[in-house]
């Protein structure tokens, strides 16, 4: 049997209560606009993920100066569009912003209609605010929701737990549902300011769509010492995600994701607390999980105008 069939993923899990079949890994949009990987490589990886059964493609309108979406607009080419979910994010707070970002994702990607647009880098407690404001982004997504521009929309972020539940709460309270979230869900996460055991479950509850996230934190969770990649995946794909997002900058750790598909199996809470047993002492304090601790992964930090201008009912109230 060929390898490209007997690696081929064929379970597919349910994104929350969307009802779309997702594969258990996604492909991460980063890697494949880095300038240390070549374009064409890039896209043979999408080609190749898709033709090996991964549909869901992760994006974000900031990753690389939109070089990520451009690639992966030109590998969706030739019918590669019409197996794929397509998703990418947008960091604009304002309603603005928000359309002008997912307006040139649209052109970038080559695409009249996105499957899932989420608001990028929910790392504020003044983030949800910002996006249900009357003149916020979530109007611009729901408009653009209604227009056939996108089908569902969500969320994502990295920096602390209870700001993720405050997201859901202020949604909640505008009478909106998420269709996904989008998180770190890894075998240090467990350990400190922890996804998994605070917001998971309310997910869980919620029939949201779970999208894992930094499972290697880019590397620096297997600079520990203490777990494999395949470990790593295989932690997150045990926990009820619909989808872990891995990036993946060479044909080899393709290769890698897909295997670690194909090897795994639910393991008992003897295994899970054996490898949870492995990491403790490393992630007691955050050292391997930077974008909880530090603002080096906060793209919008570094680009505070991405987020567009403040509510102007809140501007009205500042002092001349």
């Amino acid at each position: 049997m060929p390898k490209s069939a007997e690696n081929a993923i064929s379970e597919f899990r349910v994104l929350g209560s969307t009802g779309e079949r997702v594969s258990p890994i996604g492909l991460g949009g980063w890697h494949l606009g880095l300038p240390t990987v070549d374009e064409q490589l890039s896209l043979r990886i999408v080609r190749t993920a898709i033709d090996r059964g991964v549909n869901f493609m992760d994006n974000s309108w900031d990753y690389n100066g939109g070089a990520s979406e451009i690639r992966v607009g030109k590998a969706l080419r030739d019918g590669y569009r019409d197996k794929a979910f397509l998703m990418t994010k947008i960091d604009g707070r304002s309603k603005k912003e928000a359309t002008r970002q997912l307006e040139e994702s649209l052109r970038r990607l080559q695409t009249d209609r996105i499957d899932l647009v989420q608001h990028h880098e929910v790392i504020r407690f003044e983030d949800p605010h910002r996006i249900f404001d009357p003149d916020g982004a979530n109007a611009a997504l729901v408009d653009a929701r209604s227009a056939g521009k996108i089908r569902y929309i969500g969320f994502t972020g990295h920096k602390d737990p209870r700001i993720h539940l405050h997201m859901l709460e202020v949604a909640k309270e505008n009478g909106f549902s998420f269709a996904t979230v989008q998180m770190p869900l890894n075998v240090m996460d467990a350990h400190y300011r922890s996804f998994e055991k605070l917001v998971l479950p309310e997910l869980v509850k919620r029939k949201i769509g779970v999208l894992g996230m930094k499972s290697m934190a880019n590397g620096i969770i297997l600079k520990s010492r203490t777990v494999t990649p395949v470990e790593c995946l295989h932690y997150a794909l045990n926990l009820p995600t619909s989808v872990v997002i891995t990036g993946c900058d060479s044909m080899e750790i393709l290769e890698q994701a897909l295997d670690a598909v194909r090897t795994f199996r639910p393991m008992s809470a003897s295994e899970v607390q054996a490898l949870l047993a492995k990491s403790k002492a490393a992630a007691s304090h955050g050292e391997f999980e930077p974008f909880k601790t530090s603002s080096i992964f906060d793209s919008t930090a570094t680009h505070p105008d991405w987020l567009g201008e403040e509510p102007q009912r809140v501007r009205q109230l500042m002092p001349v």
